[in-house]
């Protein structure tokens, strides 16, 4: 039940973030002198359509019968499936010369409408991380981005989920559902805060403050013993003595995954910006780290040497692993994110929102990015593009970014399947 409510709302959340980008294009468009035709929540076949009257200024039904027939003004649909929106602007081909459409617009009015959709993207992430500053922000990067003097953490203990036998914590006498409230006098935030402390000091004697809750019951169960179902909390210190850094594990336990939130006052719209543009450069960063893997990877195939070989298939497989697509994000993170409760969902809404908007920055022809390239590079050579040679183009482009995306469905099924 679980996984199908987070693909509900996995898939409302993209159509969501997509019909955002494309509202921004919308917006730079008319404010260019663009005419939209038409401007769609999902994607056809269509459900309903409104229109407005150039005249009244007010919008009406468009009968099923007319759907076909050209309107005077914009069109404002609703579409059966639920995987984004479009903004169908007037003469999108670069060679179109008519007033009011796209290919009559000046270089600078393209650029603004092209990259609308990307500022919008930003934008919806500025708004909800500036909202998650306010109302409690999820830390799931290293030196994350915050105002140090206008934020306050809380955060819960980590927490032991199991303990393996004869390990140092179990002959210490750590429990499952304890909670590590500090080492050696350190308060520790996250799992991984621990796992680098005892690797430091492996072998060596340290000491763990523990949490422990229960319950506690009258032995005689009389109705009226007040420390029935009494809950108690204490906390104890535990000296453990780690195993050395050659064993199998150094203190024998399984961790829950913990989570801090900061909490910000008037830095708040700062740290919305902030961090919008910290993810954008961790994205940016990525990409160029997978695109170096991929070509590093496929030319060190050519090696004599085995082992270069080998590290180049690691580099490879590593792209496939670190790449998510459609599947994969409706599939496994949002049903993760959703029952992590709307916190988390909103910064997973944000990233994703991140992602889609450095995605269309690239220089792919298929995308905003690459469209602009293509109008900037024929300005500059001061060549006319005609609509041939540019649909060619996109479309051999686009039909490259679906092969990918066919490839990247594949490798999110079967890690799925796994």
């Amino acid at each position: 039940m679980d996984i199908f409510v987070g693909v509900i709302v996995g898939l409302l959340v993209l159509m969501a973030l997509v019909t955002a980008h494309e509202f921004g294009h919308f917006i730079m468009a008319r404010r260019n002198g663009v005419k939209v035709l038409e401007f769609g929540i999902g994607f056809p076949p269509r459900a309903i359509a409104w229109v407005k009257d150039p005249k009244t200024k007010k919008w009406k039904r468009i009968p099923r019968k007319d759907w076909k027939k050209p309107q005077d003004d914009l069109i404002f649909s609703l579409n059966w499936l639920p995987i984004g929106g479009f903004c169908q602007m007037d003469g999108e081909s670069a060679e179109d010369e008519r007033k009011g459409t796209f290919g009559k617009a000046s270089f600078w009015a393209k650029t603004k409408i092209l990259f609308g959709g990307v500022m919008m993207n930003w934008l919806v992430a500025i708004i909800i991380f500036t909202i998650l500053a306010w109302t409690g922000m999820p830390e799931f990067l290293d030196n994350q981005f915050t105002i140090p003097s206008d934020t306050r953490t809380v955060s819960t203990p980590v927490q032991i989920a199991e303990v393996a036998e004869d390990s140092p914590a179990d002959k210490a006498g750590l429990k499952a559902n304890d909670y590590i409230v500090s080492i050696d006098g350190m308060e520790m935030i996250h799992a991984s805060e621990i796992t680098d402390y005892n690797e430091e000091h492996a072998g060596n004697e340290v000491v763990y403050r523990i949490r422990r809750e229960y319950d506690t019951h009258c032995p005689d169960d009389c109705p009226e013993c007040d420390c029935i179902s009494n809950h108690k909390v204490e906390e104890q210190d535990y000296k453990i003595t780690l195993n050395t850094a050659e064993s199998e594990y150094l203190l024998g336990v399984t961790m829950k995954t913990s989570q801090a939130l900061s909490y910000s006052t008037w830095s708040a719209p700062i740290v919305g910006v902030g961090l919008t543009a910290q993810l954008t450069g961790e994205t940016f960063k990525g990409v160029g780290i997978m695109l170096w893997n991929l070509i590093s990877g496929i030319g060190s195939q050519f090696s004599f040497d085995a082992s270069v070989r080998e590290t180049g298939q690691a580099a490879i497989s590593s792209v496939g692993d670190s790449v998510s697509g459609p599947v994969g994000i409706i599939g496994v993170l949002f049903p993760a994110f959703t029952s992590a409760g709307p916190t988390n969902l909103a910064f997973l809404g944000a990233l994703i929102s991140v992602s889609l908007a450095c995605m269309n920055v690239l220089p792919i022809p298929a995308l905003d990015g690459g469209r602009w390239l293509l109008i900037a590079i024929f300005k500059a050579r001061k060549k006319k593009l005609d609509k041939a040679t540019e649909e060619r183009i996109v479309s051999r482009a686009f039909m490259v970014l679906l092969a990918l995306i066919f490839i990247v469905t594949i490798l999110d099924i079967i890690r799925i399947a796994r």
